[in-house]
């Protein structure tokens, strides 16, 4: 070391001696740190099983006076922290030896790697070695394993809650008596009649009135009632629209206005029947007067006599009024068909939300939405699919859309071990469903190590921005036989756009078949049921084809 420090020193001239101290005194701390201070890591077992715990320790050997700060936290994943114990401190050959044990746990089956931990020793940090644990299904024997009868189910209280018939229940009653409310409507306007002219309708009125036998019966109160009604009525459509309402001075007074302005030609005897009739008819109604028949004969005849004289006195509508009467039979018309349409429309929409609220409350949201909103991965899904070979060595596989051909990157050292290379594509790392198949062709009879290329994978997509990583690994078979690896699990891609953090899942199978390399990658967004099926699909339908050859 002093030898260096002398070698150094004749390289530096006298002007910069300050620096050069400088340099020798950080030289000779790190130097005293890296002597003083040791950091190293060890776990109890490589191997456990699914749910065991291992037990990892942190060992460092540093000076009494030097601050230690041990890694805390989710420093361990993709392990599961499960205790932190206190460390242990052993003064030996006054240094100081610290013991810091961590117990560490994973609840599914695969090969992890406990990352390099971080120790920080007086503001310098030293790393410990990364350590692979292989995590192992729990084998269940059951030839030998007690068996016991299923046990009947139990009923739990769900709490309040529409029972699913009570929606349907709703949706049938509503329909039925929208159905209900259209036939009685139709009947009812088919029962009706159309309704007659003024005259026409009070000739009418009369007619019913002379066919009735209410002076047979003496009843004199309804005879007069109904003979003014048909009166009033007429006054009522034909000259004056306040004719049903008016008192029978209200009603003599407009008359005798109207006739003095000339707007109707009348006679004061007809005037003056009329208001004789009208009084006669109020006596008879509200102070039970009862003129005898032969006047009440006489007062239907003078009624007709007056109608006819009303009907004559009126003067015949201009162009003008006409085509204004026309407008306005039109403008109902229309308000009519408007009344119409609308109350169509709202129960359409009524149907429709008890229709929907339904289909919701037995099917579920997302089903609904995704079935009548659309959902890019379900369409994929139930789309017609696609079976083509792609690359050399063949690979056969059956997609939801033909993969388009892409580049991929290859370092010089493979580049030049290889014939040739092909890449097929459809999708993206940010859509929600994204597959890649990849294919090398090596020269010669160049002997590939599958597995480096799989411990390459996480290498790869760290790369390609994927964050927190988490991997797998397992033997796979394809349906003609061909062995290979599969590696499994999830990761998180960022958007660039926006920063967000897309959580996915993804499969990837590798073969080394006729001296090549074939690798099949679906990745898809984990919160994606229909992506997740397509990917299922896609892996159980590959194919490494020219085997035998």
């Amino acid at each position: 070391m002093f030898k260096n420090l002398k070698f150094t020193y004749t390289k530096i001239n006298i002007s910069g001696r300050l620096g050069f101290l400088f340099f020798i005194s950080l030289l000779f701390s790190f130097s005293e740190i890296s002597a003083q201070s040791k950091v190293s890591a060890s776990i109890d077992s490589t191997q456990i099983k699914i749910g065991e715990q291992i037990k990892y320790q942190i060992e460092v050997e540093t000076a009494p006076d030097d601050l230690v700060v041990f890694p805390e936290g989710e420093t361990f994943s993709p392990l599961e922290l499960v205790e932190s114990m206190d460390p242990d401190t052993i003064r030996q050959n006054g240094d100081y030896r610290l013991l810091k044990e961590y117990f560490l746990t994973q609840f599914d089956s695969g090969k992890y790697v406990i990352p390099s931990q971080e120790v920080l020793i007086k503001n310098n940090s030293f790393y410990t070695d990364s350590i692979a644990v292989e995590v192992n299904d729990v084998v269940v024997d059951t030839t030998k394993q007690k068996l016991y009868p299923i046990k009947p189910s139990v009923e739990v209280d769900p709490g309040f809650s529409i029972p699913d018939w009570l929606w349907w229940l709703l949706a049938i009653f509503l329909i039925a008596g929208i159905v209900v409310f259209l036939i009685i409507r139709k009947k009812k306007k088919d029962t009706e009649e159309p309704e007659l002219p003024p005259y026409e309708e009070a000739m009418a009125e009369l007619q019913k009135l002379d066919n009735s036998h209410l002076l047979e019966n003496r009843e004199i109160k309804e005879y007069y009632s109904q003979l003014s009604f048909a009166v009033r009525k007429y006054l009522d459509r034909k000259i004056y629209d306040h004719g049903l309402e008016r008192t029978t001075n209200e009603l003599i007074a407009y008359l005798r206005m109207q006739k003095a302005e000339g707007r109707l030609k009348l006679t004061d005897g007809t005037i003056s029947d009329f208001e004789k009739i009208l009084q006669r008819a109020d006596l008879a109604k509200f102070a039970r007067s009862k003129p005898d028949v032969i006047t009440a004969k006489e007062d239907r005849s003078k009624t007709k006599n007056i109608i006819d004289d009303l009907r004559a006195s009126v003067p015949e509508p201009t162009q003008e009024e006409l085509m204004m009467d026309e407008a306005f039979i039109q403008e109902q018309a229309r308000k009519k068909k408007r009344r119409r349409i609308i109350i169509g429309v709202v129960a359409g929409v009524v149907i429709i939300i008890f229709g929907v609220t339904a289909l919701i409350a037995t099917k579920g949201y997302t089903y609904v939405k995704d079935t009548y909103l659309g959902h890019p991965t379900k369409e994929l899904l139930e789309g017609e699919w696609i079976r083509s070979e792609y690359g050399n060595p063949t690979v056969a596989v059956t997609t939801p859309k033909v993969l388009v051909r892409g580049e991929l990157e290859m370092p010089q050292e493979v580049q030049q071990m290889m014939v040739g290379s092909e890449t097929f594509i459809y999708g993206s790392l940010l859509s929600n469903y994204f597959t890649t198949v990849s294919t090398i062709k090596f020269k010669g009879e160049v002997k590939f190590d599958l597995q480096k290329a799989v411990d390459g994978i996480y290498t790869n997509l760290e790369g390609q921005g994927a964050r927190n990583i988490v991997m797998k690994q397992e033997d796979f078979t394809t349906l003609n036989g061909a062995k290979g690896l599969k590696v499994f699990g999830t990761l998180d891609a960022e958007n660039p756009m926006t920063g967000e953090s897309i959580p996915n899942e993804y499969v990837i199978l590798n073969f080394a078949e006729k001296g090549g390399f074939e690798q099949i990658m679906v990745i898809f967004n984990e919160n994606d049921q229909y992506a997740r099926e397509i990917s299922e699909r896609i892996i159980n339908s590959v194919e490494i084809n020219n085997l035998s050859e």
